[in-house]
């Protein structure tokens, strides 16, 4: 593995550390940070006119991150 390829495995992990501790600090009692599900029900629900555009912006995100990740 290059310095490159650490470095870059190092940052993801990193960035999945962040994403678990602001879940863990939204489950606490009394707490005004949401929760992840709490964030992706408001953009699911997002629409322009009868455009729902929330769901596209999920389904893109998720369809990228199947193709970059798991795609190989």
């Amino acid at each position: 593995m290059t310095a490159v390829q650490a470095g870059i495995a190092a940052a993801f992990a990193v960035t999945l550390g962040l994403f678990a501790a602001v879940e863990v600090a939204a489950r606490r009692e009394g707490s005004g940070v949401p929760t992840l599900g709490e964030v992706c029900g408001v953009v699911m629900r997002y629409r322009v006119g009868p455009l729902p555009v929330g769901r596209i912006a999920m389904f893109g995100f998720w369809w990228w991150l199947g193709w970059h990740f798991l795609a190989r």
